[in-house]
């Protein structure tokens, strides 16, 4: 099965210098709105393949995958729109709403950097909680809506460090590594799970998504053409 991930277009919270995390009404600005209503170009290629949409229950996903669902609808099948928790934006905790300029002097801040692993936010979570129920999360949704055979796609629109933590999964990287990965806003990263591991087609795409490979070329030697 294959997902397509999605980070959520640029927000007010992107723009604002603050941690918005979980704050309730951050939606997205104008750059953001824009991001979000070519995002059915962008995966035109693929839209007729789509089986389903998953998201954060935040503002600024709902309104991200907006114009994707609309899109969507116009087609004679019905593709659902699945809230979850489970990709919910980290829990900061007290760092929630705090600019991001006096969280640089926070002692926490250079192991959120360096050791991840080991990053839990006062009165929030771990990044190494979020890495495991994200992951749990895309493996259960990807057995549901992967579609007979395995050939089906489906969309997960989350937030960066979410998504980084999913892709360093799949990867085999460990989660102290994951700052190496740049997820931006809107950005279109691919995975397909197969039987034996995980593929990562795509990360950090920023421009129109042409259709990953079939499940039965992923493993293929030399590549899917078979090309030495």
């Amino acid at each position: 099965m294959t997902v397509i991930l999605v980070r959520h277009g640029r927000s007010t919270g992107n723009v604002s210098g603050l941690l918005s995390g979980r704050t309730p009404g951050v939606g997205l600005e104008e750059k953001g709105i824009a991001q979000a209503a070519a995002l059915p170009e962008r995966l035109a290629g693929v839209l007729d393949e789509v089986t389903a949409v998953v998201r954060s229950p935040l503002q600024r996903c709902a309104e991200t995958v907006a114009p994707l669902m609309s899109a969507l609808g116009d087609r004679e099948r019905g593709v659902p729109e699945i809230v979850d928790d489970r990709l919910l934006e980290v829990d900061y905790g007290d760092w929630t709403g705090r600019p991001i300029r006096e969280l640089l002097t926070e002692p926490l801040w250079q192991v959120v950097q360096q050791q991840p692993s080991a990053a839990v936010f006062p009165g929030g979570e771990g990044l190494a909680d979020v890495s495991r129920r994200a992951g749990a999360a895309i493996r259960e949704l990807d057995r549901v809506h992967g579609g007979e055979h395995g050939h089906g796609l489906w969309v997960v629109c989350s937030h960066g460090d979410v998504l980084k933590a999913i892709i360093a999964d799949a990867l085999g990287m460990h989660l102290d590594a994951f700052q190496r990965i740049v997820v931006e806003p809107a950005s279109i990263s691919v995975i397909h799970y197969a039987s034996a591991r995980p593929y990562v087609h795509s990360v950090n795409n920023g421009g129109t998504l042409t259709p990953p490979p079939r499940p039965e070329q992923a493993g293929a030697v030399g590549g899917a053409t078979g090309a030495p």
